[in-house]
């Protein structure tokens, strides 16, 4: 398996979601932006934007190669001379309040010495934290973890309370997912079974999507849980800005800076110590924005 068949996989990928998404919201559809990168390589940004379920959501593959700078070398842990990485990164903002924020990567790496490792991760972002919902989400997680490794869900599962965690504000960036990094073949798990084992946490992306989606998309909604979805925007963007390794990567790396930054919302707020009233939605969900929670269990 070259790096070649990983990205024919990974740009099939990206077709497959973009077709389940559109036929998930039924209005919106993708706009394709192809790019180059001058040192080598390029992209599709693909951005749906929608009055019926998906405000701003984009579905990007990469395919990009060509020297290790000095800069990554500072800002990443890549190391040797050059490199080769594609994936595909997805973000999606709706716009009803009780439908959740979900991302999704999946990315594969190779340097020149021959070394590699994929990567990648999914968590779900509610506005309002449902502990029923956030366990179909895990319980979605671990059944396709469960066909590769016993051990993926536990792991990748802390992996990620750890990752999406917002150390400024003490508090996880949703109800977490599954994480993972630096993975390469061992005596267990083979080159072939962590590429299909990323394809297939992307192939199950729209159906656990899907699933919070029709939960919410058609709850009323008032002023003020729009207010409070743009505060919680907020603390996405917080995250992403200082915090997320693929936005640190694609910046130091001489990505494409609007795609990169597709994953920033497309409004968000921030209301000088905002204290949620006790008792309310509000409250109860920042109290869930915790570590170590066994979704699993509690839903």
């Amino acid at each position: 398996m070259t790096k070649e068949d990983v990205a024919r996989e990974m740009r099939e990928l990206q077709d497959f979601i973009c077709s389940k998404l559109e036929a998930l919201d039924g209005e919106g559809r993708f706009i394709e932006d192809k790019w180059e990168r001058n040192e080598g390589g390029g992209g599709r940004t693909r951005i749906i934007e929608s009055n019926a379920l998906i405000e701003k959501g984009g579905v990007n593959f990469s395919e990009v190669y060509g020297e290790v700078t000095p800069m990554m070398k500072k800002n990443t842990e890549i190391t040797g001379d050059s490199f080769f990485a594609t994936g595909v990164s997805i973000v999606l903002h709706p716009n009803n309040p009780h439908v959740p924020i979900i991302h999704m990567n999946v990315r594969y790496f190779e340097m020149d010495d021959g070394k590699y490792w994929f990567g990648g991760g999914i968590d779900l972002t509610p506005h309002y934290i449902v502990p029923a919902q956030a366990g179909a989400f895990h319980r979605g997680l671990n059944v396709i973890c469960d066909q590769y490794s016993q051990d993926f869900y536990p792991e990748f599962k802390t992996w990620a309370d750890n990752y999406f965690f917002i150390p400024h504000r003490d508090e996880t960036r949703g109800v977490g997912g599954i994480f993972y990094d630096h993975l390469s073949e061992s005596e267990s798990v083979s080159k072939e079974d962590l590429l299909n084992f990323s394809m297939a946490l992307g192939r199950e992306f729209p159906n656990l999507y899907a699933y919070q989606a029709e939960l919410g998309r058609a709850k009323e909604f008032t002023q003020d849980q729009l207010n409070w979805m743009s505060l919680r925007r907020g603390r996405y963007v917080e995250f992403n800005l200082v915090h997320d390794r693929g936005t640190k990567f694609g910046l130091v790396s001489g990505g494409r800076t609007e795609s990169i930054l597709m994953s920033l919302p497309k409004n968000a707020s921030w209301v000088y110590n905002n204290v949620p009233s006790e008792g309310s939605q509000e409250e109860m969900t920042m109290s869930l924005l915790k570590k170590d929670i066994d979704w699993i269990s509690m839903g």
